[in-house]
């Protein structure tokens, strides 16, 4: 007895398997055969909502470079890096201007200051005079004369500012005259100083711009704290 097989059994070997396909399919000897279509075949029309055939580019692969501009971007590549943006590089760094600023250059006038009696000429030159009689001064115009009186308060705080650092610099060399037993070095920094003094005088009695860049903020805090007499 043979066993039962389909249509599906097509060993090659066999030489009755087109017989039994025409028995299973029913086309033997006889049956209905295929036809042979004579004439031009007609072509099917796109469906209506047939978008994706309209737009050649919506599904390459990748991105065209000539792609129009309306397609929307695709997602970024891991692998590329993105493109730097240019960032103007910071500003350079500006130090903050100290708002205490000696008057420019100009030849002080004979007309008295307001609340000292003195012509200008003297009560600007008198903060830098030697020894202790431009702290002196220094102190008693900041004191007497007005805030309007720029150009005299400004010297005033300046000279005062100048004196209170050489008087600082000669104590520190007086301390170490005690541990070395040796005082040229206050000698010599007590003659510079006094040289110091008399050519800040000749150049602020001459009108010459006198700002000693050091002592600038020491001064606007002198200038600004000791507010003159009512």
């Amino acid at each position: 007895m043979h066993p039962k097989r389909s249509k599906y059994d097509t060993n090659p070997l066999d030489t009755e398997v087109a017989e039994r396909a025409e028995e299973v399919w029913g086309q033997g000897e006889g049956g209905p055969s295929t036809e042979e279509f004579q004439g031009a075949t007609s072509r099917v029309g796109p469906a209506g909502t047939d978008s994706p055939r309209s737009n050649i580019y919506s599904e390459a692969p990748t991105r065209r470079i000539d792609a129009p501009p309306s397609l929307d971007s695709s997602y970024p590549s891991v692998f590329v890096p993105p493109t730097p943006t240019y960032s103007p590089p910071p500003a350079p760094y500006q130090p903050p201007v100290s708002q205490f600023q000696v008057p420019a250059a100009q030849k002080p006038t004979s007309r008295n200051v307001e609340g000292l009696g003195l012509p200008e000429k003297w009560a600007i030159v008198m903060p830098y005079a030697p020894f202790y009689v431009g702290v002196v001064a220094s102190i008693i115009e900041l004191i007497l004369v007005p805030r309007k009186e720029v150009r005299v308060r400004a010297h005033a705080a300046q000279g005062l500012a100048l004196h209170m650092a050489i008087i600082a610099i000669v104590m520190l060399f007086g301390g170490l005259a005690l541990i070395t037993g040796s005082s040229v070095g206050g000698s010599l920094f007590k003659l510079a100083a006094f040289i110091f003094l008399i050519i800040s005088m000749v150049r602020v009695w001459k009108g010459a711009t006198h700002r000693i860049a050091p002592l600038a903020e020491l001064a606007a805090w002198l200038n600004k704290h000791i507010d003159p007499r009512k």
